[in-house]
């Protein structure tokens, strides 16, 4: 009977086949000598760029990289590979040393902060931006706006932006962007992905970006929700809206959601952060730490440093990568600095699983 296998994190000569599907042919075997990690052998004839080989090894950094899936997984992974023309594609930034790779990961952070501004202060209407979670998104986002905001504040006045999370209904994106309809206004939805799956809402957030003159959203529908809330049936908006989102829209498959994210791309900015691979989050927590990430822990530059290098040292088995993971594991520090790396062995990271 086959077995089918996801691939976490591993490469083949050098390129990334991180989750990549393959039915196993030999199981997983740790390299000979003193070299960590180890490979495992996969069926990979169904698939081009492995210079016509029927079965190839794929180097992974241990058995946890390796994860046992469906058979109907692996075959909704083969149909989608096998409509893109370039199913390997080659690791970008090659040459990229650490540093230069630091710089260009703070150099997209940077114009995050300047279109935030720009939206804040109506220069610019609307920005989608897209990068994988954890990496610290919505931080400079959401500064951006209180900065703005901050004689509201002092005056005890309602501020002019809110940061919406999570599920949103397309009745419950009407009324947030009537709420904020007003020039000067800015509604922030974060991680609010499940709108780009609803039509209805999906077509009430093209309506808000749209680029003419006038931006008037209807509800054509008899809603009890906006009759309790005496909200009109349409308005017309003109605030600004700022879509955060996990979502890579170049890597979308399906026709009908690529159509849709185009369309919202031809109306707002759009800014992809280019944090792609396990070397860049990495990378990514090195330089938001440099910026003081953990100074209010006090525990010194050698303390910082130890962490850090636990985490890249652990990164394989880490339950995530993110900012997130690295104030978790500061917190265990600040609670038992003397075992504070047991302690997230056993509540940071996944056990190690027996693939036989």
């Amino acid at each position: 009977m086959k077995k089918y296998i996801k691939i976490e994190t591993g490469s083949y000569r050098s390129k990334d086949m991180s989750g990549r599907i393959f039915p196993i042919l030999k199981d997983y075997q740790k390299f000979s000598g003193d070299k960590q990690g180890g490979f495992v052998t996969v069926d990979c004839s169904e698939f081009d760029g492995f210079e016509g080989l029927d079965k190839a090894r794929v180097n992974v950094p241990d058995i946890s990289s390796l994860t046992i899936v469906p058979e109907g997984q692996y075959i909704t992974h083969r149909d989608e590979l096998k409509k893109t023309t370039d199913l390997i594609a080659p690791v970008e930034h090659e040459d990229e040393t650490d540093e230069q790779a630091i710089d260009r990961i703070a150099a997209r952070f940077s114009i995050l902060d300047e279109m935030a501004d720009a939206v804040a202060t109506s220069k610019v209407r609307a920005m989608i931006v897209s990068g994988p979670p954890g990496i610290g998104k919505s931080y400079g986002v959401e500064k951006a706006l209180e900065k703005q905001n901050m004689f509201q504040d002092i005056a005890g006045d309602k501020r002019k932006f809110e940061m919406v999370k999570g599920a949103m209904s397309a009745i419950g994106l009407y009324k947030k962007l009537y709420e904020h309809s007003s020039k000067g206004h800015v509604v922030c939805f974060d991680d609010c992905d499940a709108i780009l799956y609803d039509d209805l809402a999906l077509n009430l957030l093209k309506a808000a970006l749209d680029t003419t003159p006038r931006r008037t959203l209807h509800w054509n529908t008899e809603s009890r929700t906006l009759m309790a809330e005496g909200m009109p049936n349409s308005f017309e908006f003109n605030g600004g809206v700022i879509f955060i989102t996990n979502i890579k829209f170049d890597n979308v498959k399906s026709k009908k959601l690529q159509d849709h994210l185009q369309a919202l791309q031809s109306r707002c900015h759009y800014l992809d952060l280019t944090i792609d691979s396990m070397r860049d989050r990495m990378l990514r927590i090195k330089q938001i730490c440099r910026a003081g990430m953990l100074e209010k822990y006090a525990m010194g530059k050698e303390t910082e440093a130890e962490l850090i290098e636990f985490i890249i040292k652990n990164k394989h088995r880490l339950r995530e990568i993110s900012l997130r993971m690295v104030l978790k594991i500061a917190d265990l520090w600040k609670m038992a600095p003397e075992k504070y790396q047991l302690l997230a062995e056993n509540t940071c990271m996944k056990p190690e699983r027996d693939l036989q």
